[in-house]
């Protein structure tokens, strides 16, 4: 018995019943077992080195070029991953699939957060986040081939949001996990903005999760995983979901639609969708690599992958390069 199988028996000895086991992963294209890791341990392998999960360290969570002490889309999805972790073991659960899927959950969101989600949408009619992620993984990643990912981590990425949940334990987990942690560390990193304070929470909000960030993570985990029950549902209690629907309303009224981050969104959106009709009218600009996925996936949906793969910082210096002028001092 090697290692890896070692680890696939103590799944069925510790794991709950319901937990999905590594042994039983699918994935589309079959490949040699690995002697040390499970299925779902080399998923999350494959996506921490994946360049998509890279470049989140240059990808807006909320603030556009916020400064070194705020979250951008890596250190978000790091802790989503802890949380998640956190309840997945609690409930004895997979804590590596749940890990994976929360690390991959957001490889596929535009730059400048949802402010890029929301232009391209307007420009397409339709474009979400967490398809694309899935579009990343399935198909853009190691050029073009893909991570060749199990089903059940593919799942849990999908439907991470949306109306459709996942079909493992796991992947619930991370859909709400996810939640809590934006809510919480977008909250943080707004108090240090000062666009509010502590006192500006709803009592609803306070009286059931308290006012500190970490004390309102510990809360909102502990509750789940007492109320999870034992046939597999993972939810909160009707009390703290209620407060976290509250505190939801609260950051989208104060942080994310707030009038003082509008001017930041215009601006982004702006930039998004000029890109996008610059690469449209000029096809040839894009990079080789994109040139030769057309007769593949069509021009449209190759300038998307191109555009919702960029950085802020290079979204900004494209831009620039493309539509701002370089002054130069002519001396007679």
């Amino acid at each position: 018995m090697n290692i890896r199988e070692r680890s696939e028996e103590q799944e069925y000895k510790i794991l709950s019943p319901l937990a999905a086991k590594s042994r039983d992963a699918v994935r589309d294209r079959e490949e040699e077992a690995c002697e040390f890791r499970t299925a779902f341990q080399r998923d999350r392998d494959r996506i921490i080195h994946s360049k998509a999960f890279r470049r989140l360290k240059h990808k807006t969570q909320v603030y556009i070029s916020p400064g070194d002490h705020y979250r951008m889309r890596m250190t978000h999805s790091l802790e989503a991953a802890q949380i998640s972790r956190t309840i997945a073991r609690g409930l004895m659960l997979n804590e590596d699939l749940t890990e994976a899927i929360a690390l991959a959950h957001d490889v596929g969101h535009t730059p400048f957060g949802h402010a890029g989600e929301d232009a391209l949408r307007e420009v397409l009619g339709h474009f979400a986040h967490n398809e694309q992620s899935l579009r990343v993984v399935e198909y853009l990643e190691r050029g073009g081939q893909g991570l060749n990912l199990t089903a059940e981590v593919k799942d849990g990425i999908v439907n991470h949001t949306g109306g459709k949940k996942p079909f493992t334990c796991e992947g619930n987990i991370v859909r709400i996990g996810d939640r809590i942690a934006y809510l919480c560390h977008d909250y943080d990193d707004g108090i240090r903005a000062g666009m509010i304070k502590t006192t500006d929470l709803p009592d609803g909000v306070t009286k059931v999760l308290g006012s500190n960030p970490s004390m309102m993570i510990t809360v909102m985990v502990a509750d789940m995983i007492k109320s999870s029950g034992v046939k597999g549902e993972i939810r909160l209690s009707t009390r703290v979901q209620k407060a976290m629907d509250e505190f939801r309303d609260f950051m989208f009224s104060n942080i994310y639609n707030s009038k003082q981050l509008e001017d930041e969104r215009r601006k982004a959106k702006y930039v998004i969708r000029k890109l996008y009709d610059y690469f449209t009218a000029n096809p040839g600009a894009l990079p080789q690599e994109f040139i030769e996925r057309e007769d593949l996936w069509g021009l449209q949906t190759t300038i998307v992958d191109y555009v919702a793969g960029l950085t802020d910082s290079y979204a900004i210096a494209l831009f620039e390069k493309l539509f701002v002028p370089v002054g130069r001092v002519i001396i007679s």
